[in-house]
């Protein structure tokens, strides 16, 4: 009975899990039965024609890159994470990879909102930057400066005592946090910080390589996993839920496996224990997408790029509650703060990813391109985050999402 309940809560440790699950969702949607949404999808072919001005603004050949972290590394067109690494030494593909995996897993883990009001003053530019692309060059500049680093001779790394040990001054100042300069979730990124060190270090056999336990030990067991250099999509998230699972504060277990990003709605049925269950896996995801670029300049094959899924976050579902796909049976609900887990926020999130699916059929069908021609991960850069950012402008002032959301700094 223990096994059987196990495997049942590792079957929620996917994208699969993720995709059929929100479906489930927007169908109960869709028949009148959710407690806090209707959904009009007469309404998504305008979002369909947002996200294509969006996209052909930022990219007019419509050769779009992935949506990942390394997009947030290019300010005023200059590559910083490029440029660091073609001038380092790599003594082959693997190294670097390595760096890259620490780089991309620690700056991911940072990278869950930062309100409206913090900014980050670039030394290299002058510019106050604020949210994502703030987070991420401040990330990358600690991670420049050897903060995450055991060995002050090799700062491209992150090491397990390390991230342990990490001071919460050290953040508060690298992320130039002040009273005038408010970040949200500090504690929370810094304590996640400390448990992927303490992780890693519980578990060196996992993410050892020829020194100390640090993530880029990910990157040799995907190595290790690909057949005929070829790994899948799904299988990087696979082993991110599996590994890094531990870490995740103050969240569901099933059979003593940690859930992750998966929250609770009456409305989703099943037969076994995991009824009621609505995996997400919304950061999980997104460092999955930033996983595959490292992996391809190794020299691997990632296929099945499209068996992830969109990303349940506030940009992704405030583009369709600002274009009124999804409407608030309650007016009010949209003048108060709602905790992850209510059965709103959940909601919410889960029709995003279903959405996200039906979006992308529309997009492509305007432009006559194939899902391997122009997969989700390039939509979604293209794409929804920008086409969601762009209409919160236009309505807020200050951009922020159409619903409020109290987040703990792990999952928005």
């Amino acid at each position: 009975m223990a096994d059987a309940l196990e495997q049942q809560a590792r079957s929620l440790l996917s994208a699969g899990a993720v995709r059929a699950r929100a479906a489930t969702m927007l169908e109960i949607g869709l028949a009148g039965g959710l407690s806090h949404f209707t959904i009009d999808l007469d309404r998504m072919d305008g979002v369909a024609e947002a996200v294509l001005a969006v996209t052909r603004k930022a990219y007019p050949t419509l050769e779009v890159p992935f949506h990942a972290r390394w997009r947030h590394f290019v300010l005023g067109g200059v590559d910083r994470w490029a440029r660091l690494a073609d001038a380092a030494s790599w003594p082959d593909r693997a190294p670097r990879a390595r760096a890259e995996f620490d780089l991309a897993i620690v700056s991911v883990l940072l990278d869950a909102g930062a309100g409206a009001a913090w900014r980050y003053r670039d030394a290299v530019t002058g510019e106050a930057i604020g949210r994502s692309e703030g987070l991420a060059i401040a990330s990358l500049d600690m991670f420049a400066s050897g903060l995450f680093s055991g060995d002050p001779r090799a700062p491209f790394r992150v090491d397990a005592d390390a991230l342990a040990r990490l001071p919460l001054a050290a953040l508060t100042s690298a992320f130039q946090v002040t009273d005038s300069n408010p970040l949200l979730g500090l504690d929370g990124r810094n304590d996640l910080l400390q448990r992927l060190g303490r992780l890693m270090k519980d578990r060196a056999e996992m993410f050892g390589t020829r020194d100390t336990p640090r993530p880029g030990g990910l990157f040799d067991r995907l190595a290790a996993q690909a057949v005929r250099g070829a790994i899948s999509a799904p299988a990087i998230l696979s082993e991110v839920l599996n590994q890094f699972g531990p870490i995740w504060p103050s969240r569901l277990e099933l059979a003593g496996v940690p859930l992750g990003d998966c929250w609770r709605h009456p409305a989703i049925k099943a037969n076994d224990a995991t009824a009621g269950l609505v995996p997400l896996h919304k950061l999980s995801q997104w460092l999955s997408y930033s996983l595959i670029e490292p992996l391809q300049r190794a020299g691997l094959t990632v296929t099945d790029i499209d068996g992830l899924t969109g990303l349940a976050e506030y940009r992704n579902g405030g583009l369709f509650v600002d274009h009124e796909v999804l409407r608030l049976r309650d007016a009010a609900d949209a003048d108060h703060a709602h905790a992850v887990d209510s059965l709103l926020v959940v909601e919410w999130r889960a029709l995003t990813v279903a959405l996200l699916d039906r979006l992308a059929e529309l997009v492509r069908a305007k432009l006559g391109r194939t899902p391997e021609t122009l997969p989700l991960a390039s939509i979604l850069e293209g794409g929804t985050w920008a086409a969601g950012r762009a209409i919160a402008f236009a309505r807020r002032p200050d951009g922020s999402p159409p619903l409020k959301v109290i987040s703990d700094g792990t999952v928005f």
